[in-house]
C-alpha cells in the first residue's frame, strides 16, 4: 500500500491498494465511523503502459470529505474485484471500464460491453489498442 496528498487536486489524500484487499478496504471506506465514505463520485480505467489501474473517488456525504483510491491491475489479465456490492454506482462505471480497457471485475453482477457491439474486438482506450480497420 502507498498513500500520499495530491497538491494538484486540492491535497486531496490518495491511497494505492492491492487489489486482492480492495473489497475490505472499500467496505471500511464506506461503513467506518469516521470516514463514512457513503458516495462513490466516479470510477475511471488508466492504461499506465506497464499497468492498468482503476482509480475512485470516493466522499462522505456526511463530512463532506473526499478520497481517492488507486487499485493496480496487470496488462495480461486485467482483474480487480468489483465494488458494485458495496457502491451500486459502480454498475455502469465498472462495465465502462471493462468495455473499453479490458479490465475484469469478478463479483459484478451484469459485467458484459456497455458501449462497444457484442463482437468488438479489442479494447479502444488501451495505448496499443490496434483497430482492425484504421478508418474506424
Amino acid at each position: 500500500m502507498d498513500s500520499f496528498i495530491n497538491e494538484r487536486d486540492g491535497h486531496r489524500p490518495y491511497v494505492v491498494i492491492h487489489s486482492e484487499h480492495w473489497p475490505e478496504a472499500a467496505k471500511t471506506l464506506k461503513e467506518h465511523e469516521e470516514l463514512k465514505c457513503d458516495y462513490l463520485r466516479n470510477l475511471s480505467g488508466v492504461d499506465q503502459e506497464t499497468h492498468l489501474e482503476v482509480v475512485y473517488h470516493v466522499l462522505s456525504m456526511e463530512n463532506s470529505r473526499e478520497y481517492c483510491v488507486k487499485v493496480k491491475t496487470d496488462r495480461e489479465q486485467p482483474s480487480i474485484p468489483s465494488v458494485t456490492p458495496v457502491w451500486p454506482t459502480a454498475n455502469w462505471n465498472e462495465r465502462e471500464v471493462y468495455d473499453l480497457l479490458g479490465i475484469d471485475f469478478p463479483g459484478h453482477p451484469d459485467l458484459r460491453r456497455i458501449m462497444m457491439p457484442d463482437d468488438w474486438v479489442g479494447y479502444p482506450l488501451r495505448k496499443d489498442y490496434e483497430p482492425l480497420d484504421p478508418e474506424v
